[in-house]
This record gives C-alpha cells, structure tokens and sequence, in this order.
C-alpha cells in the first residue's frame, strides 16, 4: 500500500509561511485525487485544499487565498505553501486521497503558530 510521508512543519510567527511536503511511496499517487487535510487538537480533521490530476484545486473556506496546493507527479510529490499563517492554522498536517483516504494516514507534520 502507498504510504505517505509529510514534512516541512515547524514554529512559525503569525504573519509568516511554511511550505509543506508530502511524499508517496507509489507511483498511483499520480493517478489520483489528493488533499490536505489538518487536525487542531480537539477538533475534528478538516479538508485544507484539494488537488486532481489536471492540477485543479479547491480550497476550504478558511484558506482565503493564503494557502496553495500543488504537485509533482513525477516526484510522487504534493507540497502547500502556506502564506499569512495565523494562529488557528496550529494543527497537524496531513495529505492523503480525496474523497476517500486509501492509505493509513502518515505521521503529519506539525505546525504551530505563534501569535
């Protein structure tokens, strides 16, 4: 089964940018829909961005323009360049498919925003 890899987290001021990075093990992962998704603790997991194939993407309110999802697929990779980070963008990242993740979910990476 594909597993997936994020990185790329860390503390960060509000104001400030992080560029994530997810990993998969498979080349499948260029045949599918993928996502981010993010878990403040407490709080349930959230869909962050969508990308598919073509590159079309859709952003959870939240985003407003701040974040955006991209991918390699010769790399096996997705990345989100978060841009305006705000304090209630703390949470653990997560990427897997969308609509339906097929593979365990990785470790995450966390991020944390400083106020």
């Amino acid at each position: 089964q594909v597993q997936l890899v994020e990185s790329g987290g860390g503390l960060v001021q509000a104001g400030g940018s992080l560029r994530l990075s997810c990993a998969a093990s498979e080349t499948i992962f260029t045949l599918i829909t993928m996502a981010w998704y993010r878990q403040a603790p407490g709080n349930q997991r959230e869909m962050v961005a969508i990308i598919n194939r073509a590159g079309d993407t859709i952003y959870g309110e939240f985003v407003k323009g701040r974040f955006t999802i991209s991918r390699d697929n010769a790399k096996n990779s997705l990345y989100l360049q978060m841009n305006s980070l705000k304090s209630e963008d703390t949470a653990i990242y997560y990427c897997n498919s969308w609509p339906h993740p097929r593979t365990p979910w990785g470790q995450g990476t966390q991020v944390t925003v400083s106020s």
